[in-house]
């Protein structure tokens, strides 16, 4: 069976964490882990760090806009498993909705109310997301729509 067509790409730009919880002695050694169907993806490891500034570019695939991304937060252990600090799922489908149409005829009133916005000629969605599973901690990030019929 053929895998469904590209509906385009999601670049996830990963900015910086918030008052992350500590997993280490003081500190933790975070790192930020996107999951979407089969596709994973991380970020770079920030050392001895509860407040990280990744700054760091993560692209998926997207063949089905129903199936969120999951986001989580981990500290990286060289002897033992990762341990987790947090968790969040993203909703994407807002997102490739307002991407999928044509921009000149966009309705800017809609954009605004769903805070998705366009940015430089992109569809782009700008949040910061409260970490669950753990005692505290928020991620920013701006997500970016890439139409595949424009850009491949």
């Amino acid at each position: 069976m053929a895998a469904p067509p590209l509906l385009g790409l999601v670049r996830v730009k990963i900015l910086r964490g918030f008052n992350l919880a500590t997993r280490d002695l003081f500190s933790s050694d975070p790192y930020v882990l996107l999951t979407m169907a089969s596709e994973r993806v991380k970020t770079k490891v920030i050392k001895n760090n509860v407040n990280p500034e990744w700054n760091e570019e993560l692209t998926l695939y997207i063949q089905d806009p129903n199936i969120s991304i999951k986001l989580e937060v981990l500290d990286k252990d060289t002897f033992t498993p990762d341990d987790p600090m947090g968790n969040a799922v993203i909703n994407i489908q807002p997102l490739v909705e307002a991407g999928r149409v044509d921009l000149g005829t966009l309705d800017n009133d809609i954009i605004r109310i769903s805070k998705i916005y366009i940015y430089n000629g992109k569809v782009v969605q700008d949040m910061i997301l409260r970490l669950k599973d753990v005692e505290c901690g928020e991620v920013e990030l701006r997500l970016e729509w890439v139409n595949a019929r424009r850009n491949w």
